[in-house]
């Protein structure tokens, strides 16, 4: 029988996408706020791979990619959905937005082998979590490289974001070989 163990803490990534480009310091100065610093920022990118989101944001949206510098625990990540949830009504609920939705959160983590996201919406590939959040593995490192499925968003699909996630990617196990170098160099450890 296995044992029960704690997860590895992972980096919590955040996909921001706004009608208009001039709301992005304050929606990243609210997602600081509530998760710590980022680590790593993309340029503003033009959400140029579907119209889907035209009817509620208006067109000419632009998407960043954060990851912030803090790790977390994977298990934290329906919480955090909530919360970028409650973020995205408070914009909407400005009579001076122009849009009923002028801001769209995409909370997720991602490790040294996946990128998973957190949506409210359930389907046959994703896995509910908690409190009406569901998680989609929607990018798997694979032989060198980050890999699609049938279901991950076309804008995940580039290679844009591939290459962003890659950078994200090399950090994260940098760091990680570093906190496991510190912890083997801690006085009084017993190696099993």
């Amino acid at each position: 029988m296995g044992s029960v163990g704690s997860p590895d803490p992972v980096m919590l990534i955040c996909g921001i996408l706004v009608s208009r480009e001039d709301l992005l310091p304050e929606v990243e100065k609210r997602l600081i706020t509530d998760f710590g610093a980022v680590r790593i920022a993309s340029d503003p990118i033009p959400f140029r791979w579907t119209s889907y989101y035209d009817k509620e944001m208006g067109t000419g949206i632009t998407r960043r990619l954060l990851v912030f510098r803090d790790l977390i625990c994977p298990g934290d990540i329906a919480r955090i959905k909530l919360r970028t949830n409650e973020m995205e009504a408070d914009f909407a609920s400005d009579p001076g937005a122009g849009v009923p939705r002028p801001v769209n959160l995409d909370p997720g983590y991602m490790d040294g082998s996946r990128i998973v996201l957190a949506t409210t919406k359930d389907n046959s590939h994703r896995i509910y979590l908690a409190q009406g959040i569901y998680a989609e593995l929607t990018l798997s490192y694979r032989k060198g490289a980050y890999r699609h499925y049938e279901w991950t968003y076309p804008d995940y699909r580039s290679e844009e974001y591939k290459g962003f996630f890659e950078k994200a990617r090399l950090d994260f196990l940098r760091e990680r070989a570093g906190l496991r170098e510190r912890a083997r160099e801690r006085p009084g450890r017993q190696d099993d």
